[in-house]
């Protein structure tokens, strides 16, 4: 039977179980000897793996009035052909939202990586997320246009801001804000432009027994900014290295892109601005999202890791005199005195 677990939504229900379970039984390619809840996600997905005498596969199940499988369905594919290690889909039914993949098996990055591992699947994700952008064309994935980039940082005075500090921002803080994210868009949207995974990072890449990581999670992908998905990985808010370290990474990937034919800066110092100030669009969304988490959601998990994030934000903007004012707007809301002069 299905071994529950606190993973489950409170609200999935006994009916679903059944039909995910008689269904999971008809596409198996043998008898079923166990089901469990393997994981579930920031999203309404929960995955189980079931198991075999011929071995175990993953059961993804994504309501269909809240996810849509088409996405991931394609983009698996999609990816899978460019030379990524994502799971086959071996069989779906995506009225009810149902789909059997390959087992990539339950290490990810995040809980292998140590001092001794980091180098090597580092390495390794910087060669897979290549072969994927390397296969980039436009008109096939989302476009990470203006809009979508613009209604991601309104997640940040929307739902961290005034759902989680509990702050109503004033008109000169609220065009400090506006002037800051009209820069943000300015950067971004001036970058190459690849295939972007949206999520690269140590929860959704795992170890297996092949050179490159399995790959999860990608059915928000994009065709967006070069620099995105090393932002996810290497400003990750569940993992933070040293930044000298990380600068070697980020060399080795921008080093292996250029000889790849990528849409690469030629020179360093500008793709390190633009991975900078793509991750400041990212932290600014990402606090938004972890805060609708904690407060739509239930899940306060996320509360812990926005000191990550937060630290990472205020890096960058010290770094930039056009993010300044950002920064003091940042100290100023959290009750911090910054080290930057300004005043709005």
């Amino acid at each position: 039977m299905i071994k529950f677990s606190s993973l489950l939504r409170a609200d999935y229900n006994l009916d679903r179980r059944l039909r995910l379970r008689e269904w999971t039984e008809s596409v198996l390619p043998g008898p079923m000897l166990d089901l469990e809840v393997a994981s579930a996600d920031a999203s309404f997905r929960h995955y189980f793996r079931a198991r075999t005498r011929d071995g175990a596969f993953i059961v993804m199940d994504a309501p269909p009035e809240h996810e849509d499988c088409g996405p991931f369905v394609r983009i698996a594919r999609l990816f899978r052909e460019a030379g990524a290690n994502t799971p086959r889909v071996l069989a779906e039914n995506l009225g009810e939202g149902f789909l059997l993949l390959d087992d990539l098996g339950d290490t990810t990055y995040l809980k292998a990586l140590t001092d001794t591992t980091a180098d090597s699947l580092y390495r390794a994700a910087n060669g897979a997320i290549i072969r994927i952008q390397q296969a980039s064309r436009p008109g096939i994935l989302p476009d990470y246009d203006e809009s979508r980039l613009v209604s991601e940082l309104r997640l940040f005075p929307d739902w961290y801001l005034h759902r989680h500090l509990g702050i109503t921002v004033s008109p000169a803080q609220e065009e400090t804000l506006e002037t800051a994210f009209r820069a943000i868009l300015d950067n971004v949207l001036a970058q190459p432009r690849v295939y972007v995974h949206r999520d690269w990072h140590s929860r959704n890449l795992m170890v297996t027994d092949r050179d490159s990581p399995g790959v999860l999670d990608f059915q928000d992908a994009v065709y967006g900014p070069i620099t995105y998905d090393l932002v996810s990985i290497y400003k990750d808010a569940y993992i933070a290295w040293d930044e000298a370290q990380v600068l070697d990474w980020l060399i080795r990937y921008w080093e292996d892109a250029r000889r790849a034919g990528l849409p690469v800066r030629q020179d360093f110092a500008e793709f390190f601005r633009d991975y900078e100030w793509m991750g400041v669009q990212r932290h600014l969304k990402v606090l938004g999202i972890f805060a609708r988490l904690c407060h739509r959601d239930g899940k306060r998990g996320y509360l812990n890791d926005m000191p990550v994030v937060l630290g990472y934000l205020r890096k960058a903007c010290e770094r930039y005199g056009a993010l300044h004012p950002l920064l003091n707007l940042l100290d100023a809301l959290e009750g911090r005195q910054s080290d930057v002069a300004f005043t709005f």
